[in-house]
């Protein structure tokens, strides 16, 4: 009977140490995203979620570049490539609930390309 706690208790060490490399390789994934928006490298970043099988509209809220999200930082990258590619990949009523549009003219971007997008993706 004390060997059932053991067991326990060594599969549940054993889960640890299996997920905590995965969260790792998840930042360091998260970091290339990031990479690649700020280098507007729209091949890299689709290639990563091609690679991984990832549906940007499944991770999105996930992915945090410098405290801020993905379209955001394209913004701030001047990254319109990167930015157009993950507007269309986001559904209309994500980015119209992000926040993005207000956020975007308020910080001076509301006359760029990529605020176009982000409107006619949004509907409004």
């Amino acid at each position: 009977m004390k060997l059932l706690p053991t067991l326990v208790c060594s599969a549940v060490l054993a889960g640890a140490m299996v997920f905590a490399p995965v969260a790792s390789a998840d930042q360091q994934l998260a970091a290339s995203m990031c990479d690649y928006v700020a280098a507007d490298d729209r091949n890299r970043f689709r290639k990563v979620l091609s690679d991984y099988r990832l549906r940007l509209r499944n991770i999105y809220d996930g992915v945090v570049c410098n405290g801020e999200s993905l379209v955001r930082h394209a913004f701030r990258s001047n990254a319109n490539d990167v930015g157009e590619f993950i507007i269309r990949q986001l559904p209309g009523s994500q980015i119209a609930d992000s926040g993005d549009i207000e956020w975007a003219q308020a910080n001076g971007f509301g006359d760029t390309p990529l605020f176009a997008s982000l409107q006619d993706r949004a509907g409004s």
